[in-house]
Parts: C-alpha cells; structure tokens; sequence
C-alpha cells in the first residue's frame, strides 16, 4: 500500500523516518514538515508542551500525510479523539550521555562549568549532582549543540545516546549517564508512529511492527508522567523494562536540592505507574 510518511527535517527525524521505512517495506513517500520548534530559537519552555508535533498532526488531521513519525517523548500524555499511535517500534537505548569537549563524560566536567541544556529534567539532576554547576539553555541540533560545547561556548552537554547512534556519532563507555542514576525522559528512544484513528486499515498494518514490551515501558512511563502532571517542565526520569511478564520501572524527581527515587513493578503499566507515583510522594515528603 502507498503511504506518505510525515517527519521533520533534522538529520536525527529523517534518521527516525528511515528506520520506519525500512520496517514497513511499502511504497513510501517521505513528506517533510516544518514544525514551531523548528521555526524558533526561543527556549523549549516558553513554547510549551507539543511544539515539535502540532504540525505534523494538522497534516494528519488534513490527509496530506498517512502516518507522523515522532520522538515519542516529544508527544504530550493526553489522547487525541481522532488521532493514535498505532505502533512503537523497539526501543533504542534509552540513557542520556554527557558530552564535553575532552569527550570524558559527567567525571571529566571542571569545576564551576557552564552546560548547555533546554530539558528542565536534565538540568535539575545536573544541579542535583554537581552543585557547583551552572545551566544555560541551548538550541539546535545535534551537530550544533555538540560544536558549541567544542568551541567553548558551553563545558558540557547533555544529549540522548539513541540520537548519537542513530546519527552515526561515537560514544566512549564513559559519557553514558547510568540510566538509575540519571533516568532518562518518559518516552525517550522510543519512535511514535501515528496515524488517522479511524484508518482501520492502515492501524492494522502498522501493528506489525509494534513492539509490545517497547509499548509496555513507554506507556508506564507516560502514564506515571500524566500522574504527575503531565509537562516536559516536571524533572522527571523514569526507565521501565519488560522483564518477562513483569514491566519493571525505576523513575527519580528532583525535589528542592536533592533527589528522591523509587522503584515498582507489575503487569500493568497503569497500575505499576500509580505505585511509582506513590513511591515518589512518599520519598517527597520522608
């Protein structure tokens, strides 16, 4: 079946889009859509959550593309009537990787250094973890974040692993952020692919390529996010896996100066979100 395939224009989403396609094996046109994020050098929190996806989900909503692909943490938690994701393909590595001009990781950052980060989550545990060290917000892509930090403009920088690999950038053991320690994004390394709800044919094809334990860890994570409040601002980590039948989370939040953590597991997502949320308002107010 012919598809037209909808992504943004970075090298990381037309990296993303391709994966899709090479899943799917159909007849597939890529179409590229610019979104507000692409469009703006203003902070990532004064545009708010969605800013990267409304555009590719107006050209859904609009038929001129079939399926969006999207960064799954880039999709705000509540459901759309007349939208869906169809299918969540197997999840990359989820860990952060800390970037500085040494290439030494989080252990090779100098004192009192400066790191360029956009993600309120990053950001708090960095502040968390290194006290001494100090944030700026930071645009662009991957290349340009990471010449900025080779150029000096910043000590350091916090970028996800599944993007360097899968934009064909190297990474040293050392710059991988321990995912307990430092727990990624809800959603993170994971891909999204939505479609029209009511294109029953085209739901059915795209399950296929679903990957049910990725599905199962990033919807824990999502519903343990929307719990909580449901915004990229919340400095929130959270990293489930599927571990026979038992869907395992480890999810951190910053509180005030330090970090509180805690762990659930079951068969449910839903229900192994609502414990962690417990576990975090519980360790909040210990």
């Amino acid at each position: 079946m012919k598809i037209v395939l909808g992504t943004r224009g970075s090298a990381l989403a037309l990296a993303q889009a391709r994966i899709v396609v090479g899943l799917l094996a159909d007849d597939i046109e890529v179409h590229v859509i610019r979104t507000d994020g692409d469009r703006s050098d203003r902070p990532l929190q004064e545009l708010g959550d969605g800013v990267f996806v409304t555009a590719l989900e107006d050209a859904l909503r609009a038929h001129e593309i079939d399926i969006a692909v999207h960064s799954l943490k880039d999709l705000p938690t509540e459901e759309r009537a007349d939208l869906v994701v169809a299918a969540v393909p197997a999840r990359a590595d989820p860990q952060d990787v800390f970037v500085t001009a040494s290439r030494g990781g989080l252990d090779s950052l100098r004192a009192s250094a400066v790191v360029g980060t956009s993600s309120p989550r990053r950001a708090a545990f960095l502040h968390a973890l290194r006290p001494d060290a100090s944030t700026r917000d930071i645009r662009g892509n991957v290349e340009t974040r990471m010449r900025k930090v080779h150029g000096g403009e910043y000590d350091g920088t916090v970028l996800a692993l599944a993007g360097l690999r899968r934009l064909g950038v190297a990474v040293a053991d050392a710059e991988i952020l321990d995912g307990i320690m430092w727990p990624p994004a809800p959603g993170q390394a994971a891909l999204a692919i939505q479609c029209r709800a009511d294109d029953h044919e085209l739901r059915a094809r795209l399950q296929i390529i679903d990957d049910r334990p990725s599905s199962l860890a990033v919807r824990a994570e999502r519903a343990l996010l929307r719990l909580l409040g449901g915004s990229c601002a919340i400095p929130l980590g959270a990293w489930a896996r599927v571990n026979g039948e038992a869907i395992v989370m480890d999810a951190a939040l910053v509180h005030g100066d330090r970090i509180v953590r805690t762990s659930a597991s079951g068969t449910d997502p839903d229900a192994v979100a609502y414990a962690a949320a417990e576990g975090l308002a519980a360790a909040t107010h210990a």
